[in-house]
């Protein structure tokens, strides 16, 4: 191909230049014309360059990740095609047991409802609630949805929690509700009793009840004013209290004022308290525990029997511990002692002014302190109550 192009080329040379000498031009002029059109030759005839081949794509392995993907969701996720399970998250795996979602899915789900969903061959309109799946005091919220040609996603949404925050809140309601009005109801009737006449004009008769609406408004303005408090320890729940605090020094204090409103043996309290490190704390909420706890083993304590209370360090913690000697506690009540408005014996709790919150307001601000409630009690006994804190610095000890 290039002897070719030089031929052409040399051709092209001889010709112009031969034809440029016959016309009468100059020879030096007929050779750089022909040498032109040597050149222009030798670059018309080169070969056109091959267009490159189209050659297919290479083909690239794609990667099934749907596994991952479900894995990633915190929500229990299912892939059901022709009623069997095809893919699990890692959720539906711990809920319902890795060898229970690799076959049929009646296998996993045995609940009447959510099996008749996925079987129907419909998606759910809204989230359906579903109660007692795998656990009965659990409630899950279930959606199906079309993902393709005879295939479902199932997904199930754990709402346990807002489920009991609702039941709380609706059981909270009533039980203030039903805390305010005995006492409201109490008040009220002894009101119209004495507005109608007769009973209001014997001076006996009128001191009496108006000594029990003063103890039901007492009552009322006590369940208020806790009420209030345990609102606003919740709303702090998360602010950590800094300010170092020796508790040695607010259970004397403590210990001095309830003292002080005890005419028959004051010294009933005994208090034991060693040197202790200093811990973080709120010392008007320390107060409220103290006043609640010492306050509850005189209620319900043995009469005249002792109450000691202790202040010492365990394992660089610093522990609080209020005991008495009374009837005790079924092991049964233990748990909830620390519910709103739980009480072992509700008659004789209100009898003696109790608004059944008391418990429930140290659990919070023990909460709030980060700190750990332990209530220990045998039938017979007594009770005692253990508030462990953690110290600032657990070899700095103070009195």
């Amino acid at each position: 191909m290039t002897g070719r192009r030089g031929a052409r080329a040399a051709l092209a040379l001889v010709v112009v230049a031969f034809a440029g000498w016959l016309l009468s031009a100059p020879l030096v002029s007929a050779l750089v014309v022909g040498l032109i059109a040597a050149f222009l030759t030798w670059i018309s005839s080169a070969p056109a360059s091959e267009a490159p081949a189209l050659l297919p794509p290479p083909v690239v392995q794609l990667v099934d990740r749907t596994q991952d993907v479900i894995d990633a969701v915190d929500d229990v996720l299912l892939i059901v095609e022709r009623q069997r399970i095809t893919h699990a998250n890692q959720a539906a795996r711990r809920l319902f047991g890795a060898e229970r979602v690799q076959g049929d899915f009646r296998l996993a789900i045995r609940h009447p409802t959510a099996a008749e969903l996925i079987a129907a061959d419909r998606e759910t309109e809204a989230p359906v609630e579903i109660a007692g799946l795998v656990e009965a005091d659990r409630r899950w919220m279930m959606t199906i949805r079309r993902i393709s040609e005879g295939a479902k996603l199932v997904t199930l949404r754990d709402r346990t929690d807002s489920w009991i925050a609702e039941r709380m809140r609706v059981d909270f309601v009533a039980n203030a509700s039903h805390e305010l009005r005995t006492p409201l109801a109490t008040i009220l009737g002894f009101v119209e009793t004495l507005m109608e006449g007769g009973a209001g004009d014997d001076p006996a008769v009128r001191q009496r009840f108006l000594g029990i609406m003063m103890g039901e408004a007492k009552r009322m303005q006590q369940l208020v004013d806790d009420l209030i408090s345990l609102s606003r320890i919740e709303a702090d729940r998360f602010s950590i209290p800094q300010t170092p605090l020796r508790l040695g020094a607010v259970v004397d204090e403590v210990v001095g004022v309830i003292r002080s409103g005890l005419r028959d043996d004051p010294d009933r309290i005994r208090v034991e308290a060693s040197p202790c490190a200093e811990v973080r704390a709120d010392r008007v909420q320390i107060g409220q525990v103290l006043h609640n706890l010492i306050g509850n083993a005189l209620k319900y304590g043995k009469p005249g029997g002792a109450i000691r209370v202790s202040l010492d360090m365990v394992q660089g913690k610093v522990r609080l511990k209020v005991a008495d000697e009374g009837e005790g506690i079924a092991p049964e009540h233990l748990p909830r002692l620390t519910e709103r408005f739980y009480r072992v014996d509700s008659g004789r709790s209100r009898s003696i002014g109790g608004t059944g919150l008391g418990l429930a307001i140290v659990k919070h601000i023990v909460e709030r302190h980060r700190a750990t409630l332990d209530i220990a009690s045998q039938l017979g006994v007594g009770t005692t109550v253990t508030v462990t804190f953690p110290a600032i610095a657990p070899g700095s000890l103070s009195s």
